[in-house]
């Protein structure tokens, strides 16, 4: 069977976008076809699939990670997701769009998107360990989990090839985990690993979650704007005074075409 796709990023975070408006093309997404779609030498290459089906009240964006998980939210993902809501089935910002996280409301000007990611839940310090070295990380939810290390340098961690160790009993479904510096005044740097991916260029929710800890850090007043810099781009998150996490980024679509994988 042959069905069409498109490919797209948000700061290098790239995704199969894979349009299912009535739910028959491509029904329960198997795990297989989706690494079969997201194998880089082999099929389309991408960090993950954005299925998207139309139900009566709006669209939802069926996002599964590289190795065929089910993830509950991805940030840079649902901007890519707006923009073909956007240019490919003629949907106005801003737009609401339903994720195993709740809806997620979109505005967009140019080639940047903002996404309203809803409240943080912030938790108690973990621990996780890379190559036999532990750092305290602190626990923040976006929807999906994340562990938040400040270390010295971006090199600390080494490659991120395997998953870090952590906590089962805090983490029970894997974790994203973010290696953060400090570049100067409501300005940091990141690295992450992502829980069915592996080390990424960007990851939307990790952003946020960064930020979230660094303000807190800095005793920073609600409305502050973080640049969160991440290898492939730049992120702008502010915690708003009504506790909502707003991300900006890019999110562009780069190709599309049929395939039978």
């Amino acid at each position: 069977m042959s069905y069409p796709f498109l490919k797209g990023h948000g700061t290098e975070n790239d995704f199969v976008v894979l349009p299912d408006p009535d739910g028959t093309v491509h029904g329960d997404l198997s795990a297989e076809r989706v690494r079969a779609l997201c194998d880089r030498r082999a099929g389309i290459g991408g960090d993950g699939v954005l299925r998207a089906v139309r139900r009566d009240d709006g669209w939802f964006m069926d996002y599964r990670n590289a190795d065929g998980s089910v993830s509950e939210m991805c940030g840079n993902g649902i901007r890519v997701f707006a923009r073909y809501l956007h240019e490919r089935e003629g949907e106005a910002f801003p737009m609401r769009i339903q994720t195993r996280d709740g809806v997620k409301t979109l505005d967009g000007a140019g080639d940047e998107l903002t996404a309203d990611m809803g409240t943080p839940e912030v938790f108690e310090d973990t621990t996780v360990s890379v190559g036999g070295r532990s750092w305290t990380a602190r626990h923040v939810s976006m929807g999906n989990p994340h562990a938040v290390v400040f270390v010295d340098n971006l090199a600390e961690a080494g490659p991120l090839l395997e998953e870090p160790e952590h906590d089962d009993g805090v983490f029970p479904e894997g974790v994203n985990v973010e290696f953060v510096v400090r570049r100067g005044e409501h300005h940091v740097a990141m690295r992450v690993h992502e829980r069915g991916s592996g080390e990424t260029r960007s990851c939307g929710t990790g952003a946020c979650a960064v930020a979230v800890v660094a303000a807190l850090a800095d005793d920073a007043p609600r409305g502050t704007a973080y640049r969160v810099d991440v290898p492939g781009g730049t992120l702008h998150v502010v915690w708003t005074e009504d506790d909502r996490i707003l991300m900006t980024g890019p999110a562009l679509l780069v190709a599309e075409g049929v395939t039978d994988l």
